[in-house]
C-alpha cells in the first residue's frame, strides 16, 4: 500500500485512481526506491459478499464471515418473539379490555410506563442474575435431559433471548394498548349488543381491527432487540465462536457483538470486516422498520 485515498473518488472512478497511483511511480520514484511501475498490482475487493455472508468466524481475516453471527442473532430474534409477543399483547388486551380500574391497574400501567425507559444494561444484569445463575439448569437444558446436559452453564441462546424479551415487553404492552384503544368504542358495543360475549367481541371485531398497529409495535421491538449488545454482553455473548447455534441451548454470540470484537483489533482489515458487518445489520434493520411501515400504510388505508 503506497497511499490512503479517499473513499468516494476511488469507487466513483476506479481507472483515474490507478492512473494517479501510476503516475506517481512516475513523477516521484525516489519514494518508491524498490518498486517500478510495472510492479505495481490493482486488487478490487468487496468486503460485503456471498462468501462472506457464508463464513463462519475465523483469526484470518479474509475468511473470516458474519454466518455463525447472524444465525445467532436470527435464534435469539425468534426466542424473544415467542416469549414477549404472547405475554405482552395478552397483557395489552386484559388491561385495556378486561381489567376494571383500580389502584392496583393504574400501579401496573406506571411500572410497564416506567419500564420502558430502563437501559437496556439493567436488563442485561438481570438476565445474569436470574436466567444465567437462578434458573441455570433451565437455560443450560439440564433439566430437559437425563445425559449430560447441552450446555456446561446457562449462558445460551436461551437466556439471550428471555432477556432482550424482558428488554421489550413493556414497548410491545405499550404498542398494543394504543392500538386497542384506538378502536371505536361503536364496535364493541355492537358485538355485545348482538350477544356476543366481550372476549367474542375482542377476538372477532376488535382485534383484527387493532392488527396493524400491535404488529407494527412488534416489528419495531423486535429491531430494538436485534441491535442491542450491552445485554447480550452480561449474560454471555462470546466474542469469538466458530461453530453455528443449533438449538436453544447453543453458545452464540450476535452481530453487534461481532461487530463490536472486531472494532477492537489493531489490523485494518478487521475494520473492514467491521463495515461490512454493520453494512449487513442496517440492512436487516431497514428491512424491518419497512416492514413496520407498509403494514401501517396498508392496513390504514383500508380501514
Amino acid at each position: 500500500v503506497i497511499a490512503a485515498e479517499e473513499l468516494v473518488p476511488s469507487i466513483l472512478d476506479p481507472e483515474a485512481f490507478e492512473e494517479e497511483v501510476l503516475q506517481a511511480f512516475v513523477d516521484s520514484p525516489e519514494r518508491f526506491p524498490d518498486y517500478t511501475a510495472d510492479q505495481v498490482r490493482f486488487e478490487w475487493r468487496s468486503w460485503v459478499s456471498t462468501a462472506f455472508l457464508q463464513s463462519s468466524a475465523s483469526a484470518t481475516p479474509e475468511v473470516a464471515g458474519i454466518r455463525t453471527a447472524a444465525l445467532g442473532t436470527l435464534w435469539i430474534a425468534a426466542i424473544t418473539i415467542l416469549f414477549a409477543v404472547p405475554v405482552g399483547v395478552g397483557a395489552a388486551i386484559y388491561l385495556v379490555e378486561f381489567a376494571k380500574p383500580s389502584r392496583f391497574n393504574d400501579f401496573i400501567q406506571t411500572n410497564i410506563n416506567n419500564l420502558a425507559g430502563v437501559p437496556s444494561i439493567i436488563y442485561g444484569m438481570l438476565g445474569l442474575a436470574v436466567l444465567v445463575r437462578t434458573f441455570e439448569p433451565v437455560t443450560s437444558g439440564d433439566v430437559f435431559t437425563s445425559g449430560p446436559p447441552p450446555s456446561e452453564n446457562g449462558r445460551t441462546v436461551l437466556a439471550a433471548g428471555i432477556t432482550l424479551g424482558l428488554l421489550v415487553l413493556p414497548i410491545i404492552i405499550i404498542s398494543a394498548q394504543e392500538a386497542l384503544k384506538a378502536v371505536p368504542n361503536s364496535l364493541r358495543q355492537a358485538g355485545m349488543g348482538l350477544g356476543a360475549t366481550r372476549w367474542q367481541t375482542v377476538r372477532s371485531q376488535v382485534l383484527p381491527v387493532a392488527l396493524p398497529g400491535i404488529l407494527t409495535g412488534v416489528i419495531l421491538s423486535v429491531a430494538r432487540a436485534v441491535g442491542e449488545t450491552a445485554p447480550l454482553i452480561v449474560v454471555g455473548a462470546a466474542s469469538f465462536i466458530t461453530a453455528d447455534p443449533s438449538g436453544p441451548f447453543s453458545k452464540y454470540t450476535a452481530m453487534p457483538i461481532q461487530i463490536f470484537q472486531w472494532t477492537s483489533l489493531p489490523q485494518t482489515e478487521w475494520r473492514h470486516l467491521a463495515a461490512a458487518a454493520i453494512i449487513v445489520l442496517l440492512v436487516i434493520l431497514l428491512v424491518l422498520n419497512a416492514t413496520a411501515v407498509i403494514l401501517r400504510n396498508r392496513y390504514s388505508s383500508r380501514a
